[in-house]
């Protein structure tokens, strides 16, 4: 049995990480997954959430907006639609993005509503990221 795996997080902008990490955890669309070297092959959507990650014994966080996640004998890939390490975030602007988005859910009208739920989706987890694990 292996001890480590490769994990690669990008966006369809940037490559966030790749490392042999011991462990990681994602925010799968129906709860979170957790994944140990030599894990059967899978793959599934993400929802917006914290994707935890260990590195030589210490844990590791990037918020991903949700994507896909690949896991295969050689490694997990992730393809995120946004991700971002929780320090990057601007918590004062995060939670304003969060009041915009659920102040948009309460008002009555012509409104796209998954997508005013995505974005509500994604802004609680940047806010709670960025509270918990930012700088």
């Amino acid at each position: 049995m292996a001890a480590t795996f490769e994990l690669e997080v990008a966006t369809p902008d940037r490559l966030l990480v790749r490392e042999q990490v011991t462990e990681a955890e994602a925010p799968g669309r129906d709860g979170y997954l957790g994944i140990l070297p030599d894990h059967a092959p899978l793959l599934t959507e993400l929802a917006p959430g914290t994707l935890s990650y260990t590195v030589g014994g210490a844990k590791r966080y990037v918020v991903v907006g949700g994507g896909w996640m690949e896991v295969l004998p050689t490694g997990v890939r992730i393809l995120a639609t946004v991700a971002e390490n929780p320090n990057e975030i601007d918590l004062k602007r995060a939670q304003a993005a969060l009041d915009r988005a659920e102040r948009r859910l309460k008002e009555s009208g012509e409104m796209d509503i998954p997508r005013a739920l995505a974005a509500a989706e994604r802004a609680r987890a940047r806010v709670a990221a960025a509270a918990t694990f930012g700088r």
